[in-house]
């Protein structure tokens, strides 16, 4: 199993690579990321990362072999290939603020990509998520059940969180759905929110359960307010746990954003939505039954993303 991941210079794809060498299913990985230039000398940042991370192996136990380069050459026959390449989000902007910078730099990543790993499954991290997703998947060409984005495995990750510690119970416990767009709009489902199989709405308020809804909504933002850059350690290791779902056909069922085509209602669009990743990538998306008032937010989060979709159309002439 070979692993390349694009942007490893940067902290999300570094924390991805270092995750999923740490759970030893990969064979190998690639680092890859663009050289810098500051005070008049070259730095490669993917190759020193690597190489940081290849000599955790003997602390951390893992055969996982790390390599950095600049060069795409060396990603060839990649079984799957996560994109965190991009800018990163910085306080004041919204996701779409990164739209047309984003779309200028995941194109061409998925378009090498897919010429040297024709087989490959893409996995893309970069903001915002939904539209990078689509022009991952246009630049490519290759099928959607093989293009995905990560977004709603890590905000259910966020939600999982703030409710561990509001309940003072084990994350493992808690399970989670989250619907829609990667970003405000995005719609955690309480009704399918379960804790040890229990259903969340009879441990917590009514109060208490929508202010966690709104702290996860804007749990991106949060992070940016505090640290003046976008979160890496979550959106890194939710990444690579959907990398081994797929590598080791766990049929693990995982929110991310995926094709939808009359799903939901909804055609041409890459909206966060439950599907079954193993082998192969997507090998189905399941339909939960919603309420009037869950169809409608859903609505609104697909409206939104579909705006972003309608902008890279005319940006990038899809």
């Amino acid at each position: 199993m070979k692993i390349s991941v694009v942007g490893a210079g940067g902290n999300v794809g570094a924390a991805a690579a270092l995750t999923i060498a740490q759970r030893d299913f990969a064979q190998e990985i690639v680092a890859i990321d663009l050289e810098i230039q500051r005070d008049d000398r070259t730095f490669n940042p993917a190759k020193g990362r690597a190489l940081d991370q290849w000599q955790t192996a003997p602390i951390h136990l893992f055969d996982t072999r790390v390599h950095g380069t600049t060069d795409y050459a060396a990603t060839r026959d990649s079984d799957i290939c996560i994109i965190t390449a991009g800018v990163p989000r910085r306080p004041g902007m919204s996701r779409d603020d990164l739209l047309s910078t984003n779309a200028e730099i995941v194109r061409p990543v998925a378009e090498k990509l897919a010429h040297y790993s024709p087989g490959t499954i893409l996995l893309v991290v970069s903001n915002p998520l939904d539209a990078m997703t689509y022009v991952a998947y246009k630049a490519s060409g290759l099928p959607a059940e093989r293009v995905m984005g990560m977004a709603g495995l890590l905000d259910t990750a966020r939600f999982r969180a703030f409710l561990a510690e509001e309940l003072e119970v084990s994350p493992k416990d808690i399970q989670a759905q989250i619907l829609g767009g990667h970003g405000d709009t995005m719609v955690p489902l309480p009704r399918y929110t379960t804790v040890a199989g229990i259903p969340v709405t009879q441990l917590i308020s009514r109060e208490k359960l929508d202010a966690i809804i709104e702290r996860t909504k804007f749990g991106g933002g949060e992070f940016v307010g505090i640290m003046g850059t976008s979160a890496w350690y979550a959106p890194g290791a939710a990444a690579a746990q959907m990398a081994e779902a797929i590598a080791l056909d766990q049929n693990r069922i995982f929110p991310c954003a995926a094709w939808l085509t009359g799903h939901y209602g909804l055609n041409d669009l890459f909206v966060g939505v439950p599907v079954k990743l193993g082998k192969g990538g997507i090998k189905q998306i399941l339909e939960l039954e919603l309420d009037a008032d869950e169809k409608a937010l859903l609505e609104t989060s697909a409206k939104d993303v579909r705006r972003s979709f309608e902008d890279l159309g005319r940006l990038m002439q899809f």
